[in-house]
């Protein structure tokens, strides 16, 4: 590998001239999209932090101080040391330790004490254990997959060294053929919903942008990517980048791995423990309907070990001609823009993923500003002409009308939800209008990963709108924690829930393809006082999409694995202004407001006559380049 030492000695040697000597350097490693420099007195270039800034100016790449292993003191010692340190109003709540990293995780309800007058605790922390400390607030609810995950990078520690060095060094590799045409080929999700993936090839690299399934088709050729296509080859895929954690854009990422991708994958840190969730839950839902899927447990978890999180508006290297950066898009927790600059300012593409342009209750609007873009792939799920939505307040003021008079009639109102996302966002609206007397008082029941999802809601709150932010943070309020919800624990309880008095019940999952919700269908179809009131969006082919058309027999395969035939009396009532998806003036204003212009359009993730309809529009509208690509079909974009 003469081309590559050759680079990195190079770097090393920049590096090392302007480091103090008492900082006893030890090693240079590339890390994944970072620099890792490992030394023997980290305090050294803590306190000095200036000649890091400096090197980091320079070299034009990102580094991180680790403290070499030899000098780490065991990981009971240093928890005593913090406990010593740490003031006991802080109120530590978890240490955990992640080796691959040299950090202690360092969860407290007062951060701000831990961490000391600029950061002087935390400086001695290292001075006296040699681990660097990442602190956090301690999440109101504690997150079982957060708790788990982090478990299995401690115990993997030295699978995840090797991983982050093999992504270093193809991150860090010299150049072949330099910058030049730059192409895209639409694998999924273009003239439809579901299945999304794009890859994204330079003359240099490779770059799939999200993995997803169609949760509405039973055909595998329409279920998922079409990775069968020549463009794609596992073995020279540089990077995959998730945009969220909905299984149509995640959750096909796990079979890269079952069959040899040994590369990073970026998302946001809530994506990353969101996306695992749903994965999981995903292979659960399989096996108790009986169907084979394609990857397993162990691929869920390789995935874990390889993925790699960034921090909103942190310029990452990815490949040798690729940077990345993430943006909120303001669709669910977590869920980002993916902006890649490829070469030294030769293009520039930001994929919109699925984005919210416009404030919800949960999340702030997606970011439209950008240091360059050439082209842009923007959603269309909402992009027809009569695609448009009412009013927040008209939305919030429709549901509570729905649910007043359901609850009036003695009936029991049924919302179906993807776990992550609108739950939360219907979570808030009925603890707010209940709070303030404008919705009928009654039980809420939450059934599914809800809760578990809106664990890792409140283990964010940086990402969340500023109102529920400052509440959480400043306020010691927790909306998701309100006395008017229930969770339910176990099934055996829904029997009780249907025979009772009126009710709400919240119930994943949301297009009614499986989960706890079915059960609750099934039992509260017949009965024409109860409503099920559909937030989110439902694909073509789903249940939920038949029962939203009116269709008053729903075939549903129960335990026995036979098909049931339910007939529904119930009321179905569709509220599309909760989406998290922009509707076809939100996506218009945000192409116009996208600074700066682009020079290119491309329409996805709609179906058909919504791609071409909306593509259409667009180059008549701004006079840009605006294409609506089929799949399989590949674009030149330079």
């Amino acid at each position: 590998m003469p081309a590559p030492d050759k680079t990195k000695v190079e770097i090393s040697q920049s590096i090392l001239e302007r480091v103090p000597k008492e900082a006893e350097i030890t090693r240079i490693e590339f890390e994944g999209p970072a620099l890792a420099v490992y030394t023997k007195k980290p305090e050294v270039l803590i306190e000095q932090s200036y000649v890091i800034a400096d090197i980091v100016n320079l070299i034009r790449k990102r580094i991180v101080v680790r403290s070499d292993p030899s000098v780490r003191l065991p990981e009971k010692d240093t928890e005593r040391i913090i406990q010593k340190v740490v003031p006991p109003e802080a109120q530590i709540s978890e240490m955990s330790f992640d080796p691959s990293l040299g950090e202690v995780i360092i969860e407290a309800e007062k951060p701000g004490l831990v961490i000391g007058k600029n950061g002087v605790i935390l400086q001695e922390i290292i001075k006296q254990s040699r681990w660097r400390p990442r602190v956090l607030r301690s999440p109101p609810i504690p997150s079982k997959i957060m708790a788990h995950m982090r478990h299995y990078l401690h115990t993997e520690s030295k699978e995840r060294e090797r991983i982050l060095r093999t992504v270093g060094e193809r991150i860090f590799r010299p150049t072949v053929y330099g910058v030049g045409d730059i192409r895209l080929s639409a694998l999924g999700g273009f003239q439809q919903v579901g299945r999304s993936a794009i890859l994204v090839q330079t003359r240099e690299s490779q770059v799939l942008l999200d993995c997803g399934i169609n949760p509405g088709s039973s055909n595998s050729l329409l279920t998922f990517p079409r990775l069968d296509a020549p463009q794609f080859d596992l073995d020279t895929l540089d990077a995959v980048v998730i945009s969220h954690s909905h299984l149509d854009h995640c959750g096909f990422l796990p079979f890269l791995f079952k069959y040899g991708y040994d590369g990073p994958v970026y998302c946001s840190a809530p994506t990353s423990n969101l996306m695992t969730l749903l994965q999981l839950d995903y292979l659960d839902v399989a096996s108790k309907q009986g169907v084979m899927p394609p990857y397993d447990q162990r691929d869920v978890r390789s995935t874990v070990l390889h993925t790699i999180p960034l921090r909103y508006g942190a310029v990452t290297d990815i490949a040798p001609d690729v940077r990345l950066t993430l943006h909120n898009a303001g669709h669910i927790l977590g869920s980002s823009i993916i902006h890649l600059h490829i070469g030294e300012g030769l293009h520039n593409i930001v994929y919109t993923g699925d984005y919210k342009y416009g404030k919800t209750m949960l999340l702030e609007p997606a970011v439209a500003e950008f240091p360059r873009v050439e082209t842009v792939i923007t959603e269309s799920t909402y992009g027809a002409p009569q695609d448009v939505m009412p009013s927040r307040v008209e939305v919030e003021e429709k549901l509570t009308a729905v649910i007043n008079s359901t609850l009036d009639r003695g009936g029991k109102v049924l919302i179906p939800v993807p776990a992550v996302g609108r739950s939360q966002e219907i979570m808030l609206v009925i603890d707010g209008y209940m709070r303030r007397g404008l919705m009928r008082e009654a039980p809420v029941f939450i059934e599914g990963m809800i809760s578990e999802a809106t664990a890792i809601h409140t283990a964010y709150p940086e990402y969340l709108a500023r109102e529920v932010r400052n509440s959480i943070l400043h306020e010691g309020v927790n909306p998701f924690q309100s006395d008017y919800f229930t969770i339910v624990e176990h099934p055996s309880a829904r029997e009780e829930i249907v025979d009772g008095d009126q009710c709400i019940i919240i119930a994943t999952s949301g297009m009614l393809e499986g989960g706890p919700v079915i059960d609750y269908f099934k039992r509260l179809a017949s009965d024409e006082r109860n409503t099920i009131i559909f937030v989110s969006y439902q694909i073509e082919g789903t249940r939920g999409r038949r029962v939203q058309k009116g269709l008053a027999e729903t075939p549903i395969i129960n335990n026995e694995g036979r098909i049931e035939i339910i007939k529904s009396n119930m009321k179905a009532e569709t509220i599309n202004g909760f989406s998290g998806h922009s509707d076809r003036r939100q996506i218009i204003n945000y192409i116009r407001r996208l600074m700066p212009k682009p020079e290119r359009i491309v329409v996805c993730h709609g179906e058909r006559t919504k791609c071409l309809g909306l593509a259409n529009f667009l180059r008549r509208r701004h006079n840009i380049e605006t294409i609506a690509p089929e799949i399989l079909e590949t674009v030149k974009l330079r």
